[in-house]
């Protein structure tokens, strides 16, 4: 999925990577990056990166779903091709709060936009992702 260099948002994002794993360092670029945004494609881009510097199971949850609804919002073909990384984000975090139901779903929603991803070690990589956590939560229990 190709991403305008040139986007405000895109770059702060660019820049906050720089300082993957220094959360403190990078949390600030992508709060900048939220509090500017101002599409659809803008707002899921920011909310996915400062989905990823979250503490807690439940505030990253709460940010991957804010990522997908801004995804599906905007709707673009070539958005597309991230909606399984994104129902796999929030798929594994409805798995670690041990809602298996909802886990579920989002890992079959991530299956079901497969065919959107390219061939490639990152396609193969969230393949896998998907794969398994369809595989983590296949015998436990349904909800009712």
């Amino acid at each position: 999925m190709p991403f305008d260099t040139n986007n405000k948002i895109v770059q702060l994002c660019a820049q906050g990577m720089n300082y993957e794993g220094e959360p403190e360092k990078a949390r600030p670029f992508f709060q900048q990056a939220w509090a500017e945004a101002t599409t659809h494609f803008e707002k899921f881009v920011a909310a996915h990166y400062v989905a990823r510097q979250q503490p807690s199971v439940n505030d990253k949850l709460k940010w991957d779903e804010t990522a997908l609804q801004f995804a599906l919002l905007d709707n673009q073909e070539d958005i597309r091709a991230a909606y399984p990384s994104l129902y796999l984000n929030s798929g594994k975090g409805y798995e670690d709060l041990r809602d298996f139901d909802r886990a579920r779903k989002h890992y079959q929603l991530a299956q079901s936009f497969v065919g959107y991803l390219p061939n490639d070690g990152y396609g193969e990589m969230i393949r896998s992702g998907i794969r398994n956590g369809l595989e983590r939560v296949k015998d436990e229990p349904q909800r009712g």
